[in-house]
């Protein structure tokens, strides 16, 4: 008898990379590397000054290639080999893919990627191999290369992707996200009436979410670890 397999998926946010010592915005008093938003992260920030913008995202890159995975995300690769895991991150860092898990969505772009700053942005996406994006860099368009990033006021075109994954959710599990970004918090009421439903951080009892909601109340690492057990438990029932 063939066991039935869960259709899970792990709704990610940055407090997810933390871990591995990546900082969030939320926990910089509103800067990154004393950089406001709207110096580096918006399209108008980049009519005004790409160079600034290319050099800021060059040294986040940079910090993200030093960085490794942490248990958080070892721990969701690790369990592929039990049952498929689909993960949809906010985050920009390419941790989840260099842990070894398969599937993974990035609802705000992936800074390991650059992308046309010409009228078809979206139309391709063009692999770094190494830290730097250079001034030089364009597409084959011709116009000058900007990072994979979704900024502050653009569309966020995975979203209706993202949404379609989450209604087929047996499982959710929601780390390390505030659920303060709009329109991305808004996915975790895309879930089907009998989708199981978790999430792990160590302020949810601070917040606000749906009463079937399960709070584990932990660290990315170790909560992730707990909620996967048990999921492993029913599996070997079934």
């Amino acid at each position: 008898m063939t066991k039935k397999l869960l259709n899970i998926v792990v709704f990610s946010g940055a407090g997810m990379s933390a871990e591995s010592g990546i900082p969030t915005f939320r926990d910089s008093n509103g800067l990154w590397e004393n950089y406001s938003i709207h110096e580096v992260a918006t399209p108008q920030a980049w009519k005004h000054d790409p160079d600034l913008v290319t050099k800021f995202y060059n040294q986040r890159r940079k910090n993200i290639l030093e960085s490794i995975p942490n248990e958080a995300h070892l721990e969701i690769s690790r369990f592929e080999s039990i049952n498929p895991i689909t993960v949809i991150t906010q985050n920009i860092d390419d941790l989840h893919e260099r842990s070894g898990s398969t599937r993974v969505l990035h609802l705000h772009g992936n800074i390991m990627q650059s992308k046309s700053s010409g009228p078809d942005t979206e139309k391709a996406y063009y692999d770094i191999n190494s830290w730097e994006l250079k001034s030089t860099d364009k597409c084959p368009d011709g116009y000058r290369l900007r990072p994979h990033v979704v900024w502050f006021g653009e569309e966020v075109y995975e979203l209706s992707n993202a949404a379609k994954i989450i209604k087929e959710a047996d499982i959710l599990i929601v780390i390390g996200t505030s659920l303060q970004v709009y329109p991305a918090s808004g996915l975790i009421h895309e879930t089907n009436p009998d989708c199981k439903r978790y999430i792990i951080d160590p302020k949810c009892e601070e917040m606000i979410v749906p009463s079937d909601f399960v709070k584990v109340n932990s660290s990315a690492s170790a909560g992730i670890k707990t909620v996967l057990e048990n999921i492993k438990k029913v599996l070997t029932k079934g």
